[in-house]
């Protein structure tokens, strides 16, 4: 598993979200499996996990932990039991009477993964997450952390929790190599939208 060394993080500015400082992590499939394992074993009860993209947010939350997180012909699979998804990030290939052609198998999987927060106008970050792109650019997922300006159902908090980003500090350890970050704790408060 490669993590990201010295990682340099870079701002865009993002219709609909504003200014997205992005801490960009490799993309080979045993890091994000180990990633990924850790936010839905670990994190599944805090976290909301969907897609954000111009038009549409789909924020789920999982009914229980997963019953099994897997793996298979590049799929990572996340069962809840009632339902699952699948997200492609390593090498797939398709059966030997069925095999998928390589440019298809180029665009379904991973290429491009990515912490994130987004600041605010004064700077701040005010919330936090990760993103998966295929290989054509599209969004798989976006994973939004524990935010210490919401509470219980979303609630914005009078004052903020900055236990909330217990998440965000052991990811960026564990896969960027960073340590915390005082910017983190700098917000004064949250707002949907860019």
């Amino acid at each position: 598993m490669s993590t990201a060394s010295s990682v340099a993080s870079h701002v865009v500015e993002e219709p609909g979200m504003g200014r997205v400082e992005i801490f960009t992590l490799p993309t080979d499939q045993d890091l994000l499996l180990a990633l990924l394992k850790d936010a839905f074993e670990v994190w599944w009860r805090d976290i909301l996990f969907g897609t954000l993209v111009q038009g549409a947010v789909f924020e789920i939350r999982a009914p229980n932990a997963p019953r099994k997180v897997s793996l298979f012909d590049g799929y990572l699979t996340v069962d809840f039991g009632a339902w699952h998804f699948h997200v492609c990030i390593g090498s797939h290939r398709g059966t030997p009477r069925n095999p998928v052609d390589p440019e298809l198998a180029r665009i379904r999987r991973t290429a491009r993964a990515e912490m994130y927060r987004v600041l605010g106008a004064d700077g701040a970050p005010r919330s936090w997450g990760l993103r998966l792109f295929n290989g054509k650019g599209e969004q798989q997922m976006t994973l939004f952390f524990p935010n210490p300006f919401l509470g219980e159902n979303d609630r914005i908090l009078k004052e903020p929790d900055w236990s909330r980003l217990s998440m965000w500090d052991g990811f960026r350890q564990r896969y960027l190599g960073l340590m915390p970050d005082p910017l983190d704790r700098s917000g004064r408060g949250f707002r949907c939208g860019g």
